[in-house]
């Protein structure tokens, strides 16, 4: 039996996982069997430059902080080495930043699950936003499919304008 501190102690980390699950936009549990001391300094810079919280958590914990935020899909996954990416902006950012990862570097890492946007997604449905850009490219994309008609519309009046002028204008130099 543990004693009351040991209790009390992962009481708060169940605590505290429970929160970042429930308040999270996206989270992605990893196998990160095989990463090495520099490609993990790198994959970390990567999350923390994209505002994604990443650690290495403990799989029972996880599981009751899971169950205890109404995601009980997760109890079969929750075993072996698992880490856990978080965020509470771009949802589509964990799991395109592992996805990234694991092409460059190949055998290091492993999509187990996770959720977004409160909805739980298959290791299958999260490496598919590995392919999506960001969300800024995303917008910027959007924005270039409304802003070329336009701005080919309004070529297009301003040769309409410069052809109804044409002949005023030759008029007035005369």
């Amino acid at each position: 039996m543990p004693n009351a501190k040991v209790l009390e102690s992962k009481k708060a980390i169940v605590e505290e996982l429970t929160g970042k699950i429930s308040g999270a936009t996206s989270v992605v549990f990893v196998d990160y069997k095989g990463i090495n001391v520099a490609q993990d300094t790198d994959l970390r810079k990567q999350f923390r430059d994209a505002s994604v919280e990443y650690s290495v958590v403990k799989n029972t914990l996880t599981r009751f902080a899971a169950n205890k935020a109404g995601y009980n899909q997760f109890d079969e996954l929750l075993n072996g080495t698992t880490a856990m990416a978080c965020t509470t902006g771009d949802p589509i950012a964990p799991a395109r930043i592992i996805c990234e990862f694991a092409k460059k570097n190949k055998n290091t890492l492993t999509i187990k699950g996770g959720l977004v946007e409160g909805a739980v997604l298959t290791a299958e449905q999260l490496n598919g936003f590995g392919e999506l850009p960001n969300k800024s490219a995303l917008v910027a994309q959007v924005l270039g499919t409304f802003l070329a008609p336009i701005s080919s519309l309004a070529f297009v009046l301003d040769q309409v304008r410069a052809q109804k002028e044409g002949p005023a204008a030759e008029a007035a130099e005369a």
